[in-house]
């Protein structure tokens, strides 16, 4: 079979729409005021990369779970069709409580932009755009309690959960914390990586596979959402150039030490001291950047990533074999974005 050049988005590209428009029909309120704040991010254009619905879709046909024919609708297929609308009803949930938790962050950290326009806390102010975070949350509470399966219930409300502690273990963290590695990747699953691993494992779980296929579903999720936010990490501080210093360097603005610093750390312990110290003053900005740009720190950020990009494409390799066409060409699909992963650049 020759490796011929696709891109994973076009294999979903028309569900894709078909969730979108689904998304834009979930998330309408009676009150006016809140259906504009509720549909802000799902307005044509703005709806962002969407990674996620493209990702949870792909593992679905990974795992032999087909969009139906239109012209094949006997009878026999509405258990697929069934089936399959019940795995976009999971690709929907995901992006509701993506685009709730987005929300809420923009108000904790106080953003003015989101997807290149105003965000909603400052084109409507906190106290609606914390409501609309909470209206689609419970709107994806309510899609999922439709799907009467328990399990899949828990998983996606443990994701709630872990956004919450993510979050608030990167507001309040101790110095000690601060500089360690092990706690900036437990925070970044919360934050990240949990999201999509959970709702990877949903999908496997709603397809009637076994524990140990749901097990490596949640494996390339949970690497993929890691290596995502680490190339995110790096791309802070290098931005779209390869040259240092022309991101938007927004983390350490707030304070946050992310892996490229982490590592520099490891390589000059001087640095801790200005971390320890924080970075209220620009000096200490310059300080670590500086440092920065003589360590590894950037490199071994993105030999991380590759790393967990390796493990989510194994976890595809992994699943058991087929013959199918379209499950080899969904689960070539998510082997490459593995690698888009690693070498996008925005």
């Amino acid at each position: 079979m020759k490796q011929e050049q696709f891109d994973p988005f076009s294999l979903v590209a028309e569900e894709l729409s078909l969730v979108a428009n689904r998304l834009r029909a979930m998330v309408v309120a009676e009150v006016p005021k809140l259906a504009s704040a509720a549909e802000y991010f799902f307005k044509v254009g703005v709806e962002g990369k969407r990674f996620r619905p493209t990702v949870l879709l792909l593992m679905a046909t990974a795992l032999n779970v087909h969009l139906p024919e239109p012209a094949a609708a006997s009878v026999g297929d509405t258990l697929t069709t069934d089936l399959r609308t019940r795995l976009q009803s999971i690709a929907e949930i995901t992006e509701m409580i993506h685009v709730a938790s987005l929300l809420h962050d923009d108000v904790l950290d106080d953003a003015d932009k989101r997807r290149g326009i105003g965000s909603l806390n400052a084109v409507m102010g906190n106290k609606l755009a914390v409501l609309a975070g909470d209206f689609l949350l419970s709107r994806a509470c309510v899609s999922l309690a439709a799907l009467k399966n328990t399990e899949v219930v828990s998983l996606l409300a443990t994701v709630v959960e872990h956004l919450v502690t993510g979050e608030t273990m990167q507001m309040t963290t101790s110095s000690e914390q601060r500089c360690s590695m092990e706690y900036y990747m437990q925070k970044t699953y919360y934050k990240t990586a949990s999201l999509i691993s959970n709702s990877c494992k949903a999908i496997a779980l709603l397809a009637g596979q076994t524990a140990e296929v749901a097990m490596l579903a949640f494996e390339y999720g949970k690497n993929l959402g890691l290596a995502f936010q680490l190339i995110d990490d790096v791309l802070d501080f290098t931005g779209t150039s390869a040259s240092l210093g022309k991101g938007s360097l927004s983390d350490i603005r707030h304070g946050i030490v992310t892996a490229p610093i982490l590592f520099a750390m490891e390589e000059f312990p001087q640095l801790h001291s200005v971390v320890y110290q924080g970075f209220d003053n620009p000096e200490n900005i310059d300080i670590v950047l500086e440092y920065l740009g003589k360590s590894h720190g950037i490199q071994m950020t993105r030999e991380l990533a590759m790393k967990h990009a390796n493990l989510a494409a194994a976890a595809i390799d992994s699943l058991p074999e087929s013959n199918d066409e379209n499950v080899i060409k969904s689960r070539r699909a998510l082997v490459d974005l593995t690698q888009r992963v690693i070498t996008r650049n925005k």
